[in-house]
């Protein structure tokens, strides 16, 4: 089955979809190891994996399409992915969607910010109009190959625009074709309960640790009725932490020793990045060694 069409089924099922973000490709197939049904291509985590950088629009398209395959290839789940503004316009949106589409993704999320965009977390955001929004969404229904291409809508509206100004782009962009609605960084739990009761189509929850909206658990979003969430920080924030551990360790002392035991075993991590797959494609393709 397509994995489009798998993450069409798990979007139309009873149980809320829990997409951890993954930073990088190895960081995807840990997700997948653990047993989630599908992984988010998290557009903060390749900014901060690919440039070092912040969530602020650095990434150009061809640098996200690149990653997103490479997630793609690494995992046998449905990969959702970050597709910011679209990079342009409703014209650009559409190209935007063949790529990602091309890619193998199942999913592209599509935001009304500015150019530059920022995280959806952070203050300074600004939309664009209404009906330019419309237009882009409408733009990405009909670039679609695949019906089951997943498009998500997101409005970054509340921050600045109030609750009402977001729900009334929700129910546009649900009019415009869009398969799942992300009302950003709502601030409370009553507006959480008035976006889920808003809409019928599945609507996602972003859990950003540190961010504007109520840290919940997957089963008190599903029964909040969301269908969707996205914990797209926690891969980037744990590694940045264990990577400032070890070198902090290595740079007072001299020596990883004591933090052996904290690190995944040589022979676990060539099992989980598929070194026993290649020397098996070895042995029935290579030459014998003499």
């Amino acid at each position: 089955m397509k994995k489009t069409t798998i993450l069409k089924q798990l979007l139309a099922g009873k149980e809320i979809l829990v997409a951890p973000g993954a930073h990088d490709a190895l960081a995807a197939k840990i997700v997948e190891k653990a047993g989630f049904a599908a992984v988010y291509f998290t557009g903060y985590g390749q900014a901060a994996s690919h440039l070092g950088g912040p969530d602020v629009g650095l990434m150009t398209m061809t640098e996200m399409v690149m990653r997103a395959r490479n997630f793609a290839a690494a995992v046998g789940i449905p990969v959702i992915a970050d597709g910011d503004t679209g990079f342009g316009n409703a014209v650009n949106v559409m190209r935007t969607v063949r790529e990602y589409e091309a890619a193998g993704v199942a999913a592209i999320q599509l935001e009304d910010q500015i150019a530059p965009k920022k995280c959806g977390h952070m203050t300074g955001r600004q939309v664009i109009a209404l009906d330019e929004m419309v237009g882009k969404i409408k733009a990405a229904v009909a670039a679609r190959q695949d019906q089951d291409f997943v498009i998500i809508a997101r409005t970054d509206a509340r921050t600045t625009l109030g609750i009402e100004e977001a729900l009334r782009r929700g129910k546009a962009f649900a009019a415009a074709g869009a398969d799942v609605l992300f009302i950003e960084s709502p601030e409370s739990l009553d507006e959480m309960k008035l976006i889920t009761s808003s809409f019928d189509i599945p609507v996602l929850a972003n859990m950003v640790e540190g961010g504007r909206t109520p840290l919940m658990t997957a089963k008190e979003l599903e029964a909040l009725g969301y269908g969707l969430v996205i914990f797209p920080t926690s891969s980037t924030y744990i590694t940045a932490q264990a990577v400032t551990r070890v070198m902090q360790e290595l740079k007072s002392t001299g020596t990883t020793q004591g933090l052996v035991g904290d690190m995944i075993p040589f022979q676990q991590f060539n099992e989980l990045v598929g070194l026993p797959a290649v020397r098996d494609i070895e042995n029935q393709y290579l030459p014998p060694q003499k």
